[in-house]
């Protein structure tokens, strides 16, 4: 259920589509001021969840509330969002200010202001005010095509500002941004919110952009929310494999659970070590390729396969010689310290591993 200092609620939502279920029976909150991200495969209902937010769907069941109140079946026109899509769609006969403009001028401007300027004047005022925000000052008059395209896409967020919405709701709006410009709009993005007021419900595949992104984010898988939380918590605490090998890389292995007092002991392969988790039986077990070290008394022995040199890393492909899959391995630092071809023994990080019931 919606807690008072929730800005978005979404209380036990259901979407069909004939007899497809996009999103089942889903409870959700975004609280004022945070930047939300919903992460997940294509096709997992994330768009779907935005879309009954902004009020371009309805939910079969459930409510869809804003600042408390039940917005549910309410048109977008008459709620406090906006929404920024992954296809920017800027007015290519508009230019740049008209472009940002535009909901001001279908809208009205925000608020009462009775300073002897004239509409056009203080819409002008709030036009320049965010373009400067969004650091394109002195680009009102331009063309939208002859901007590149990180500059489209700071356009099409201060378009998406201008009329100061409550929840300001984004699509996958970097995607289609080359690495290199999707990286640099990401610090752009964030600090476009920190000096705004509003939320930001980011909806995106790419789980790098919402851990750089976000206060919280969620994990949906086939309709559902696997888990909610900072992306810290995601990382080191994952509530199930999927999300363990959603977000981030990590190793899922077969093992043995043998209760011991409020825990167990888990058996992978020749690696033995005690997790806090009540689990009994078969387990999967979740660990990070950087919570393995290398040392001379580990646990785990076996020839490096594959060796692949990153810069600031160095990924490994370690072939165990029990029955262990194989696993990888991340090697931090500039220098290299084994080759292919070598043998090692490996220990993990203590508490490190994430033990889940059989996967």
């Amino acid at each position: 259920m919606s807690t008072r200092n929730s800005l978005v609620a979404l209380d036990d939502v259901r979407k069909e589509f004939d007899d497809v279920v996009a999103v089942e029976d889903i409870n959700l909150e975004i609280r004022s001021g945070e930047f939300f991200s919903l992460v997940g495969p294509s096709g997992c209902g994330k768009t779907t969840t935005l879309r009954m937010i902004s009020g371009f769907e309805t939910p079969t069941t459930g409510t869809v509330s804003l600042d408390g109140s039940d917005m549910t079946g309410v048109s977008p026109d008459h709620r406090d969002t906006n929404l920024v899509f992954q296809h920017l769609s800027l007015f290519p006969h508009m230019s740049v200010g008209e472009n940002v403009g535009y909901g001001l001028r279908k809208r009205g401007l925000p608020g009462e202001e009775d300073d002897g300027r004239s509409e056009s004047e203080r819409r002008d005022d709030r036009i320049s005010e965010y373009l400067d925000l969004v650091d394109l000052s002195g680009f009102a008059d331009r063309d939208p095509t002859e901007l590149s395209g990180g500059q489209q896409q700071r356009v099409a967020l201060a378009r998406a500002l201008v009329n100061e919405p409550s929840v300001l709701l984004l699509d996958e709006p970097l995607s289609s941004l080359d690495r290199k410009l999707r990286k640099r709009m990401q610090v752009e993005l964030r600090k476009i919110h920190e000096k705004t007021q509003g939320a930001f419900f980011y909806v995106t595949h790419d789980q790098e952009v919402a851990m750089t992104l976000s206060d919280r984010l969620a994990v949906m898988n086939d309709g559902q929310i696997e888990q909610v939380g900072t992306p810290e918590e995601i990382y080191r605490e994952p509530a199930s494999p999927f999300v363990a090998d959603f977000i981030g890389d990590t190793n899922l292995l077969e093992g043995r659970a043998d209760p011991d007092g409020d825990g167990a002991i888990v058996t992978v392969g020749d690696l033995s070590f005690r997790t806090d988790e009540p689990v009994d039986g078969d387990v999967t077990v979740s660990i990070r390729p950087e919570d393995f070290a290398l040392a001379e008394d580990g646990a785990l022995a076996g020839e490096i396969d594959e060796r692949y040199f990153q810069g600031d890393q160095t990924v490994y492909v370690l072939s165990p010689d029990d029955d262990v899959s194989d696993l990888q391995i991340v090697m931090q630092g500039q220098e290299a310290p084994v080759e292919k071809g070598e043998r090692v023994t490996v220990t993990v990080r203590e508490g490190a591993p994430s033990v889940f019931d059989q996967y």
